[in-house]
């Protein structure tokens, strides 16, 4: 059992980053997308250089023992420093956990998701926007405001009310043939299967809020795990699941 002592920075101060990779057949899923997560996180947040080979012959050996779900890879700053200091030497902690696939995600690609409006809004800081940091105090406040709705997930806005992403994905919409997702330049998570996305399709990032999402002819979630799930209803708003399904076809899609 992998265990983290008390003093450990990503425990006391959220001080580390993290990515969660969906693991099929004892494959690792856009690993790479996954790895330069992982680097992109080190370096904003003056990490040490990550022995990235290391990482992944262990990562590659816990996908052919999972075979079939999710990985989750954890990676401190270890222990050490004086308060909010930073160690002089830091000896990095890295996590790997096991968790089953989560079942309802097929059934929402299927079928599509109802979505509500969000109570908590994303603070602004623009050093961290865009990585996946232990910091996710957020993001639990916007899970249980989610758990009183009645819907699937939430639409996520920051302060000044732009859309930003979902409890735990990012946003994808079609408006005139002209695809969009919403800029982090401030706040919110840049995904790995977005980042795919982007690289094989005209994506462009743009300030929206909820007068350009609604006037949209599709919209969807997306992240790692889940793929691309067209949404059907956003508030009392109806969108088509079949537009949203024949749109969603002209994507290039890599692993």
């Amino acid at each position: 059992m992998q265990q983290v002592n008390s003093r450990d920075r990503g425990l006391n101060y959220g001080d580390g980053f993290f990515t969660t990779v969906r693991v099929c057949e004892g494959k690792l899923d856009r690993w790479e997308g996954h790895l330069q997560r992982l680097k992109q996180c080190a370096s904003a947040l003056y990490f040490p250089v990550l022995d990235l080979n290391t990482l992944s012959e262990h990562c590659e050996i816990a996908a052919r023992e999972i075979n079939d779900g999710v990985l989750k890879v954890v990676i401190t700053r270890g222990e050490g420093g004086r308060g909010y200091g930073l160690p002089d030497e830091p000896q990095l902690t890295t996590l790997l956990s096991s968790s089953a696939y989560p079942a309802h995600y097929e059934n929402w690609r299927e079928k599509g998701v109802s979505l509500a409006l969000s109570d908590v809004r994303l603070g602004h800081q623009p050093l961290l926007a865009g990585l996946k940091t232990l910091n996710r105090l957020e993001q639990v406040l916007i899970k249980q405001n989610a758990a009183t709705k009645q819907a699937d997930d939430v639409l996520v806005m920051d302060l000044q009310g732009e859309v930003i992403e979902s409890s735990a994905a990012n946003i994808l919409i079609c408006k005139d043939k002209r695809w969009y997702t919403p800029d982090l330049s401030h706040c919110g998570i840049q995904g790995v299967f977005l980042s795919s996305l982007q690289m094989y399709n005209p994506i462009e990032t743009a300030s929206m809020d909820l007068a350009f999402v609604y006037a949209a002819d599709a919209v969807y979630l997306c992240n790692s795990l889940m793929g691309l799930v067209p949404v059907r209803q956003i508030d009392h708003l109806q969108f088509s699941l079949s537009k949203a399904q024949a749109l969603a076809s002209e994507l290039v899609v890599k692993a």
